[in-house]
């Protein structure tokens, strides 16, 4: 499927609201909804969307701190970078880890329930993954934008 003006405006949309109808992103787009809902399909069927998902605010919930942290490795070959990725994806701990250009390696971002958690979270996890050589953490005072 081309990437578009109409491709850019129903993954505009569908952005913004993931549980719009197919009715109404047609509407907004200006398509009718049956062609809106090929298109949207092919999408999904090519990896283009991979998925809907609900934000849930942690913070409400149960009082979770966001910590944003930038971890620096000890070498960036390859077998380092996949050693770190391979033990990254089984903290649960961990929501989002992004390979990253500039000082650090890695920006990860991890949900604590206080500082004490987060220390047990650096300690326990972030500390003992392989190839680790420096950690730097930030707690995020509020969310301003999260799309």
């Amino acid at each position: 499927m081309p990437f578009d003006r109409m491709t850019d405006a129903i993954l505009r949309n569908l952005r913004h609201d993931g549980r719009m109808s197919n009715a109404e992103l047609a509407q907004r787009v200006g398509l009718s909804p049956s062609a809106c809902l090929r298109r949207v399909r092919m999408l999904e069927k090519e990896g283009v969307i991979r998925g809907y998902r609900a934000l849930v605010d942690e913070r409400s919930i149960h009082g979770m701190t966001t910590v944003i942290v930038q971890i620096t490795l000890e070498r960036q070959t390859e077998e380092c970078l996949r050693r770190f990725e391979a033990r990254v994806r089984e903290c649960a701990d961990v929501r989002e880890c992004y390979l990253m250009t500039g000082d650090a390696d890695y920006l990860v971002r991890v949900e604590a329930r206080d500082a004490a958690d987060y220390e047990r979270i650096h300690k326990e996890e972030l500390s003992r993954m392989p190839g680790v050589a420096r950690i730097q953490s930030n707690f995020a005072i509020r969310t301003v934008v999260q799309r």
